[in-house]
């Protein structure tokens, strides 16, 4: 049998469910500044708030975790 027929499915399926978790995960981020009652763009440039973006960060590695289990199983 020839490698396309053995994996090719696979990996088609890999693509398709790794653009939709980029779809969802960038609409997610498109819509966290919504949700929140400040200017995400100014505390984080100009009041330089390092905290906050310790809780984006962890906030959208929750959220990439989520979907990457959601997707898998």
């Amino acid at each position: 049998m020839n490698w396309w027929a053995l994996h090719g499915h696979q990996l088609v399926s890999a693509l398709i469910y790794s653009a939709l978790g980029m779809a969802i995960f960038g609409l997610f981020f498109t819509i966290l500044p919504k949700l929140l009652p400040f200017s995400l763009k100014k505390e984080m440039e100009e009041d330089q708030n390092v905290a906050l973006g310790i809780v984006i960060a962890s906030i959208v590695l929750g959220m990439a975790y989520i979907i990457g289990q959601a997707i898998g199983s």
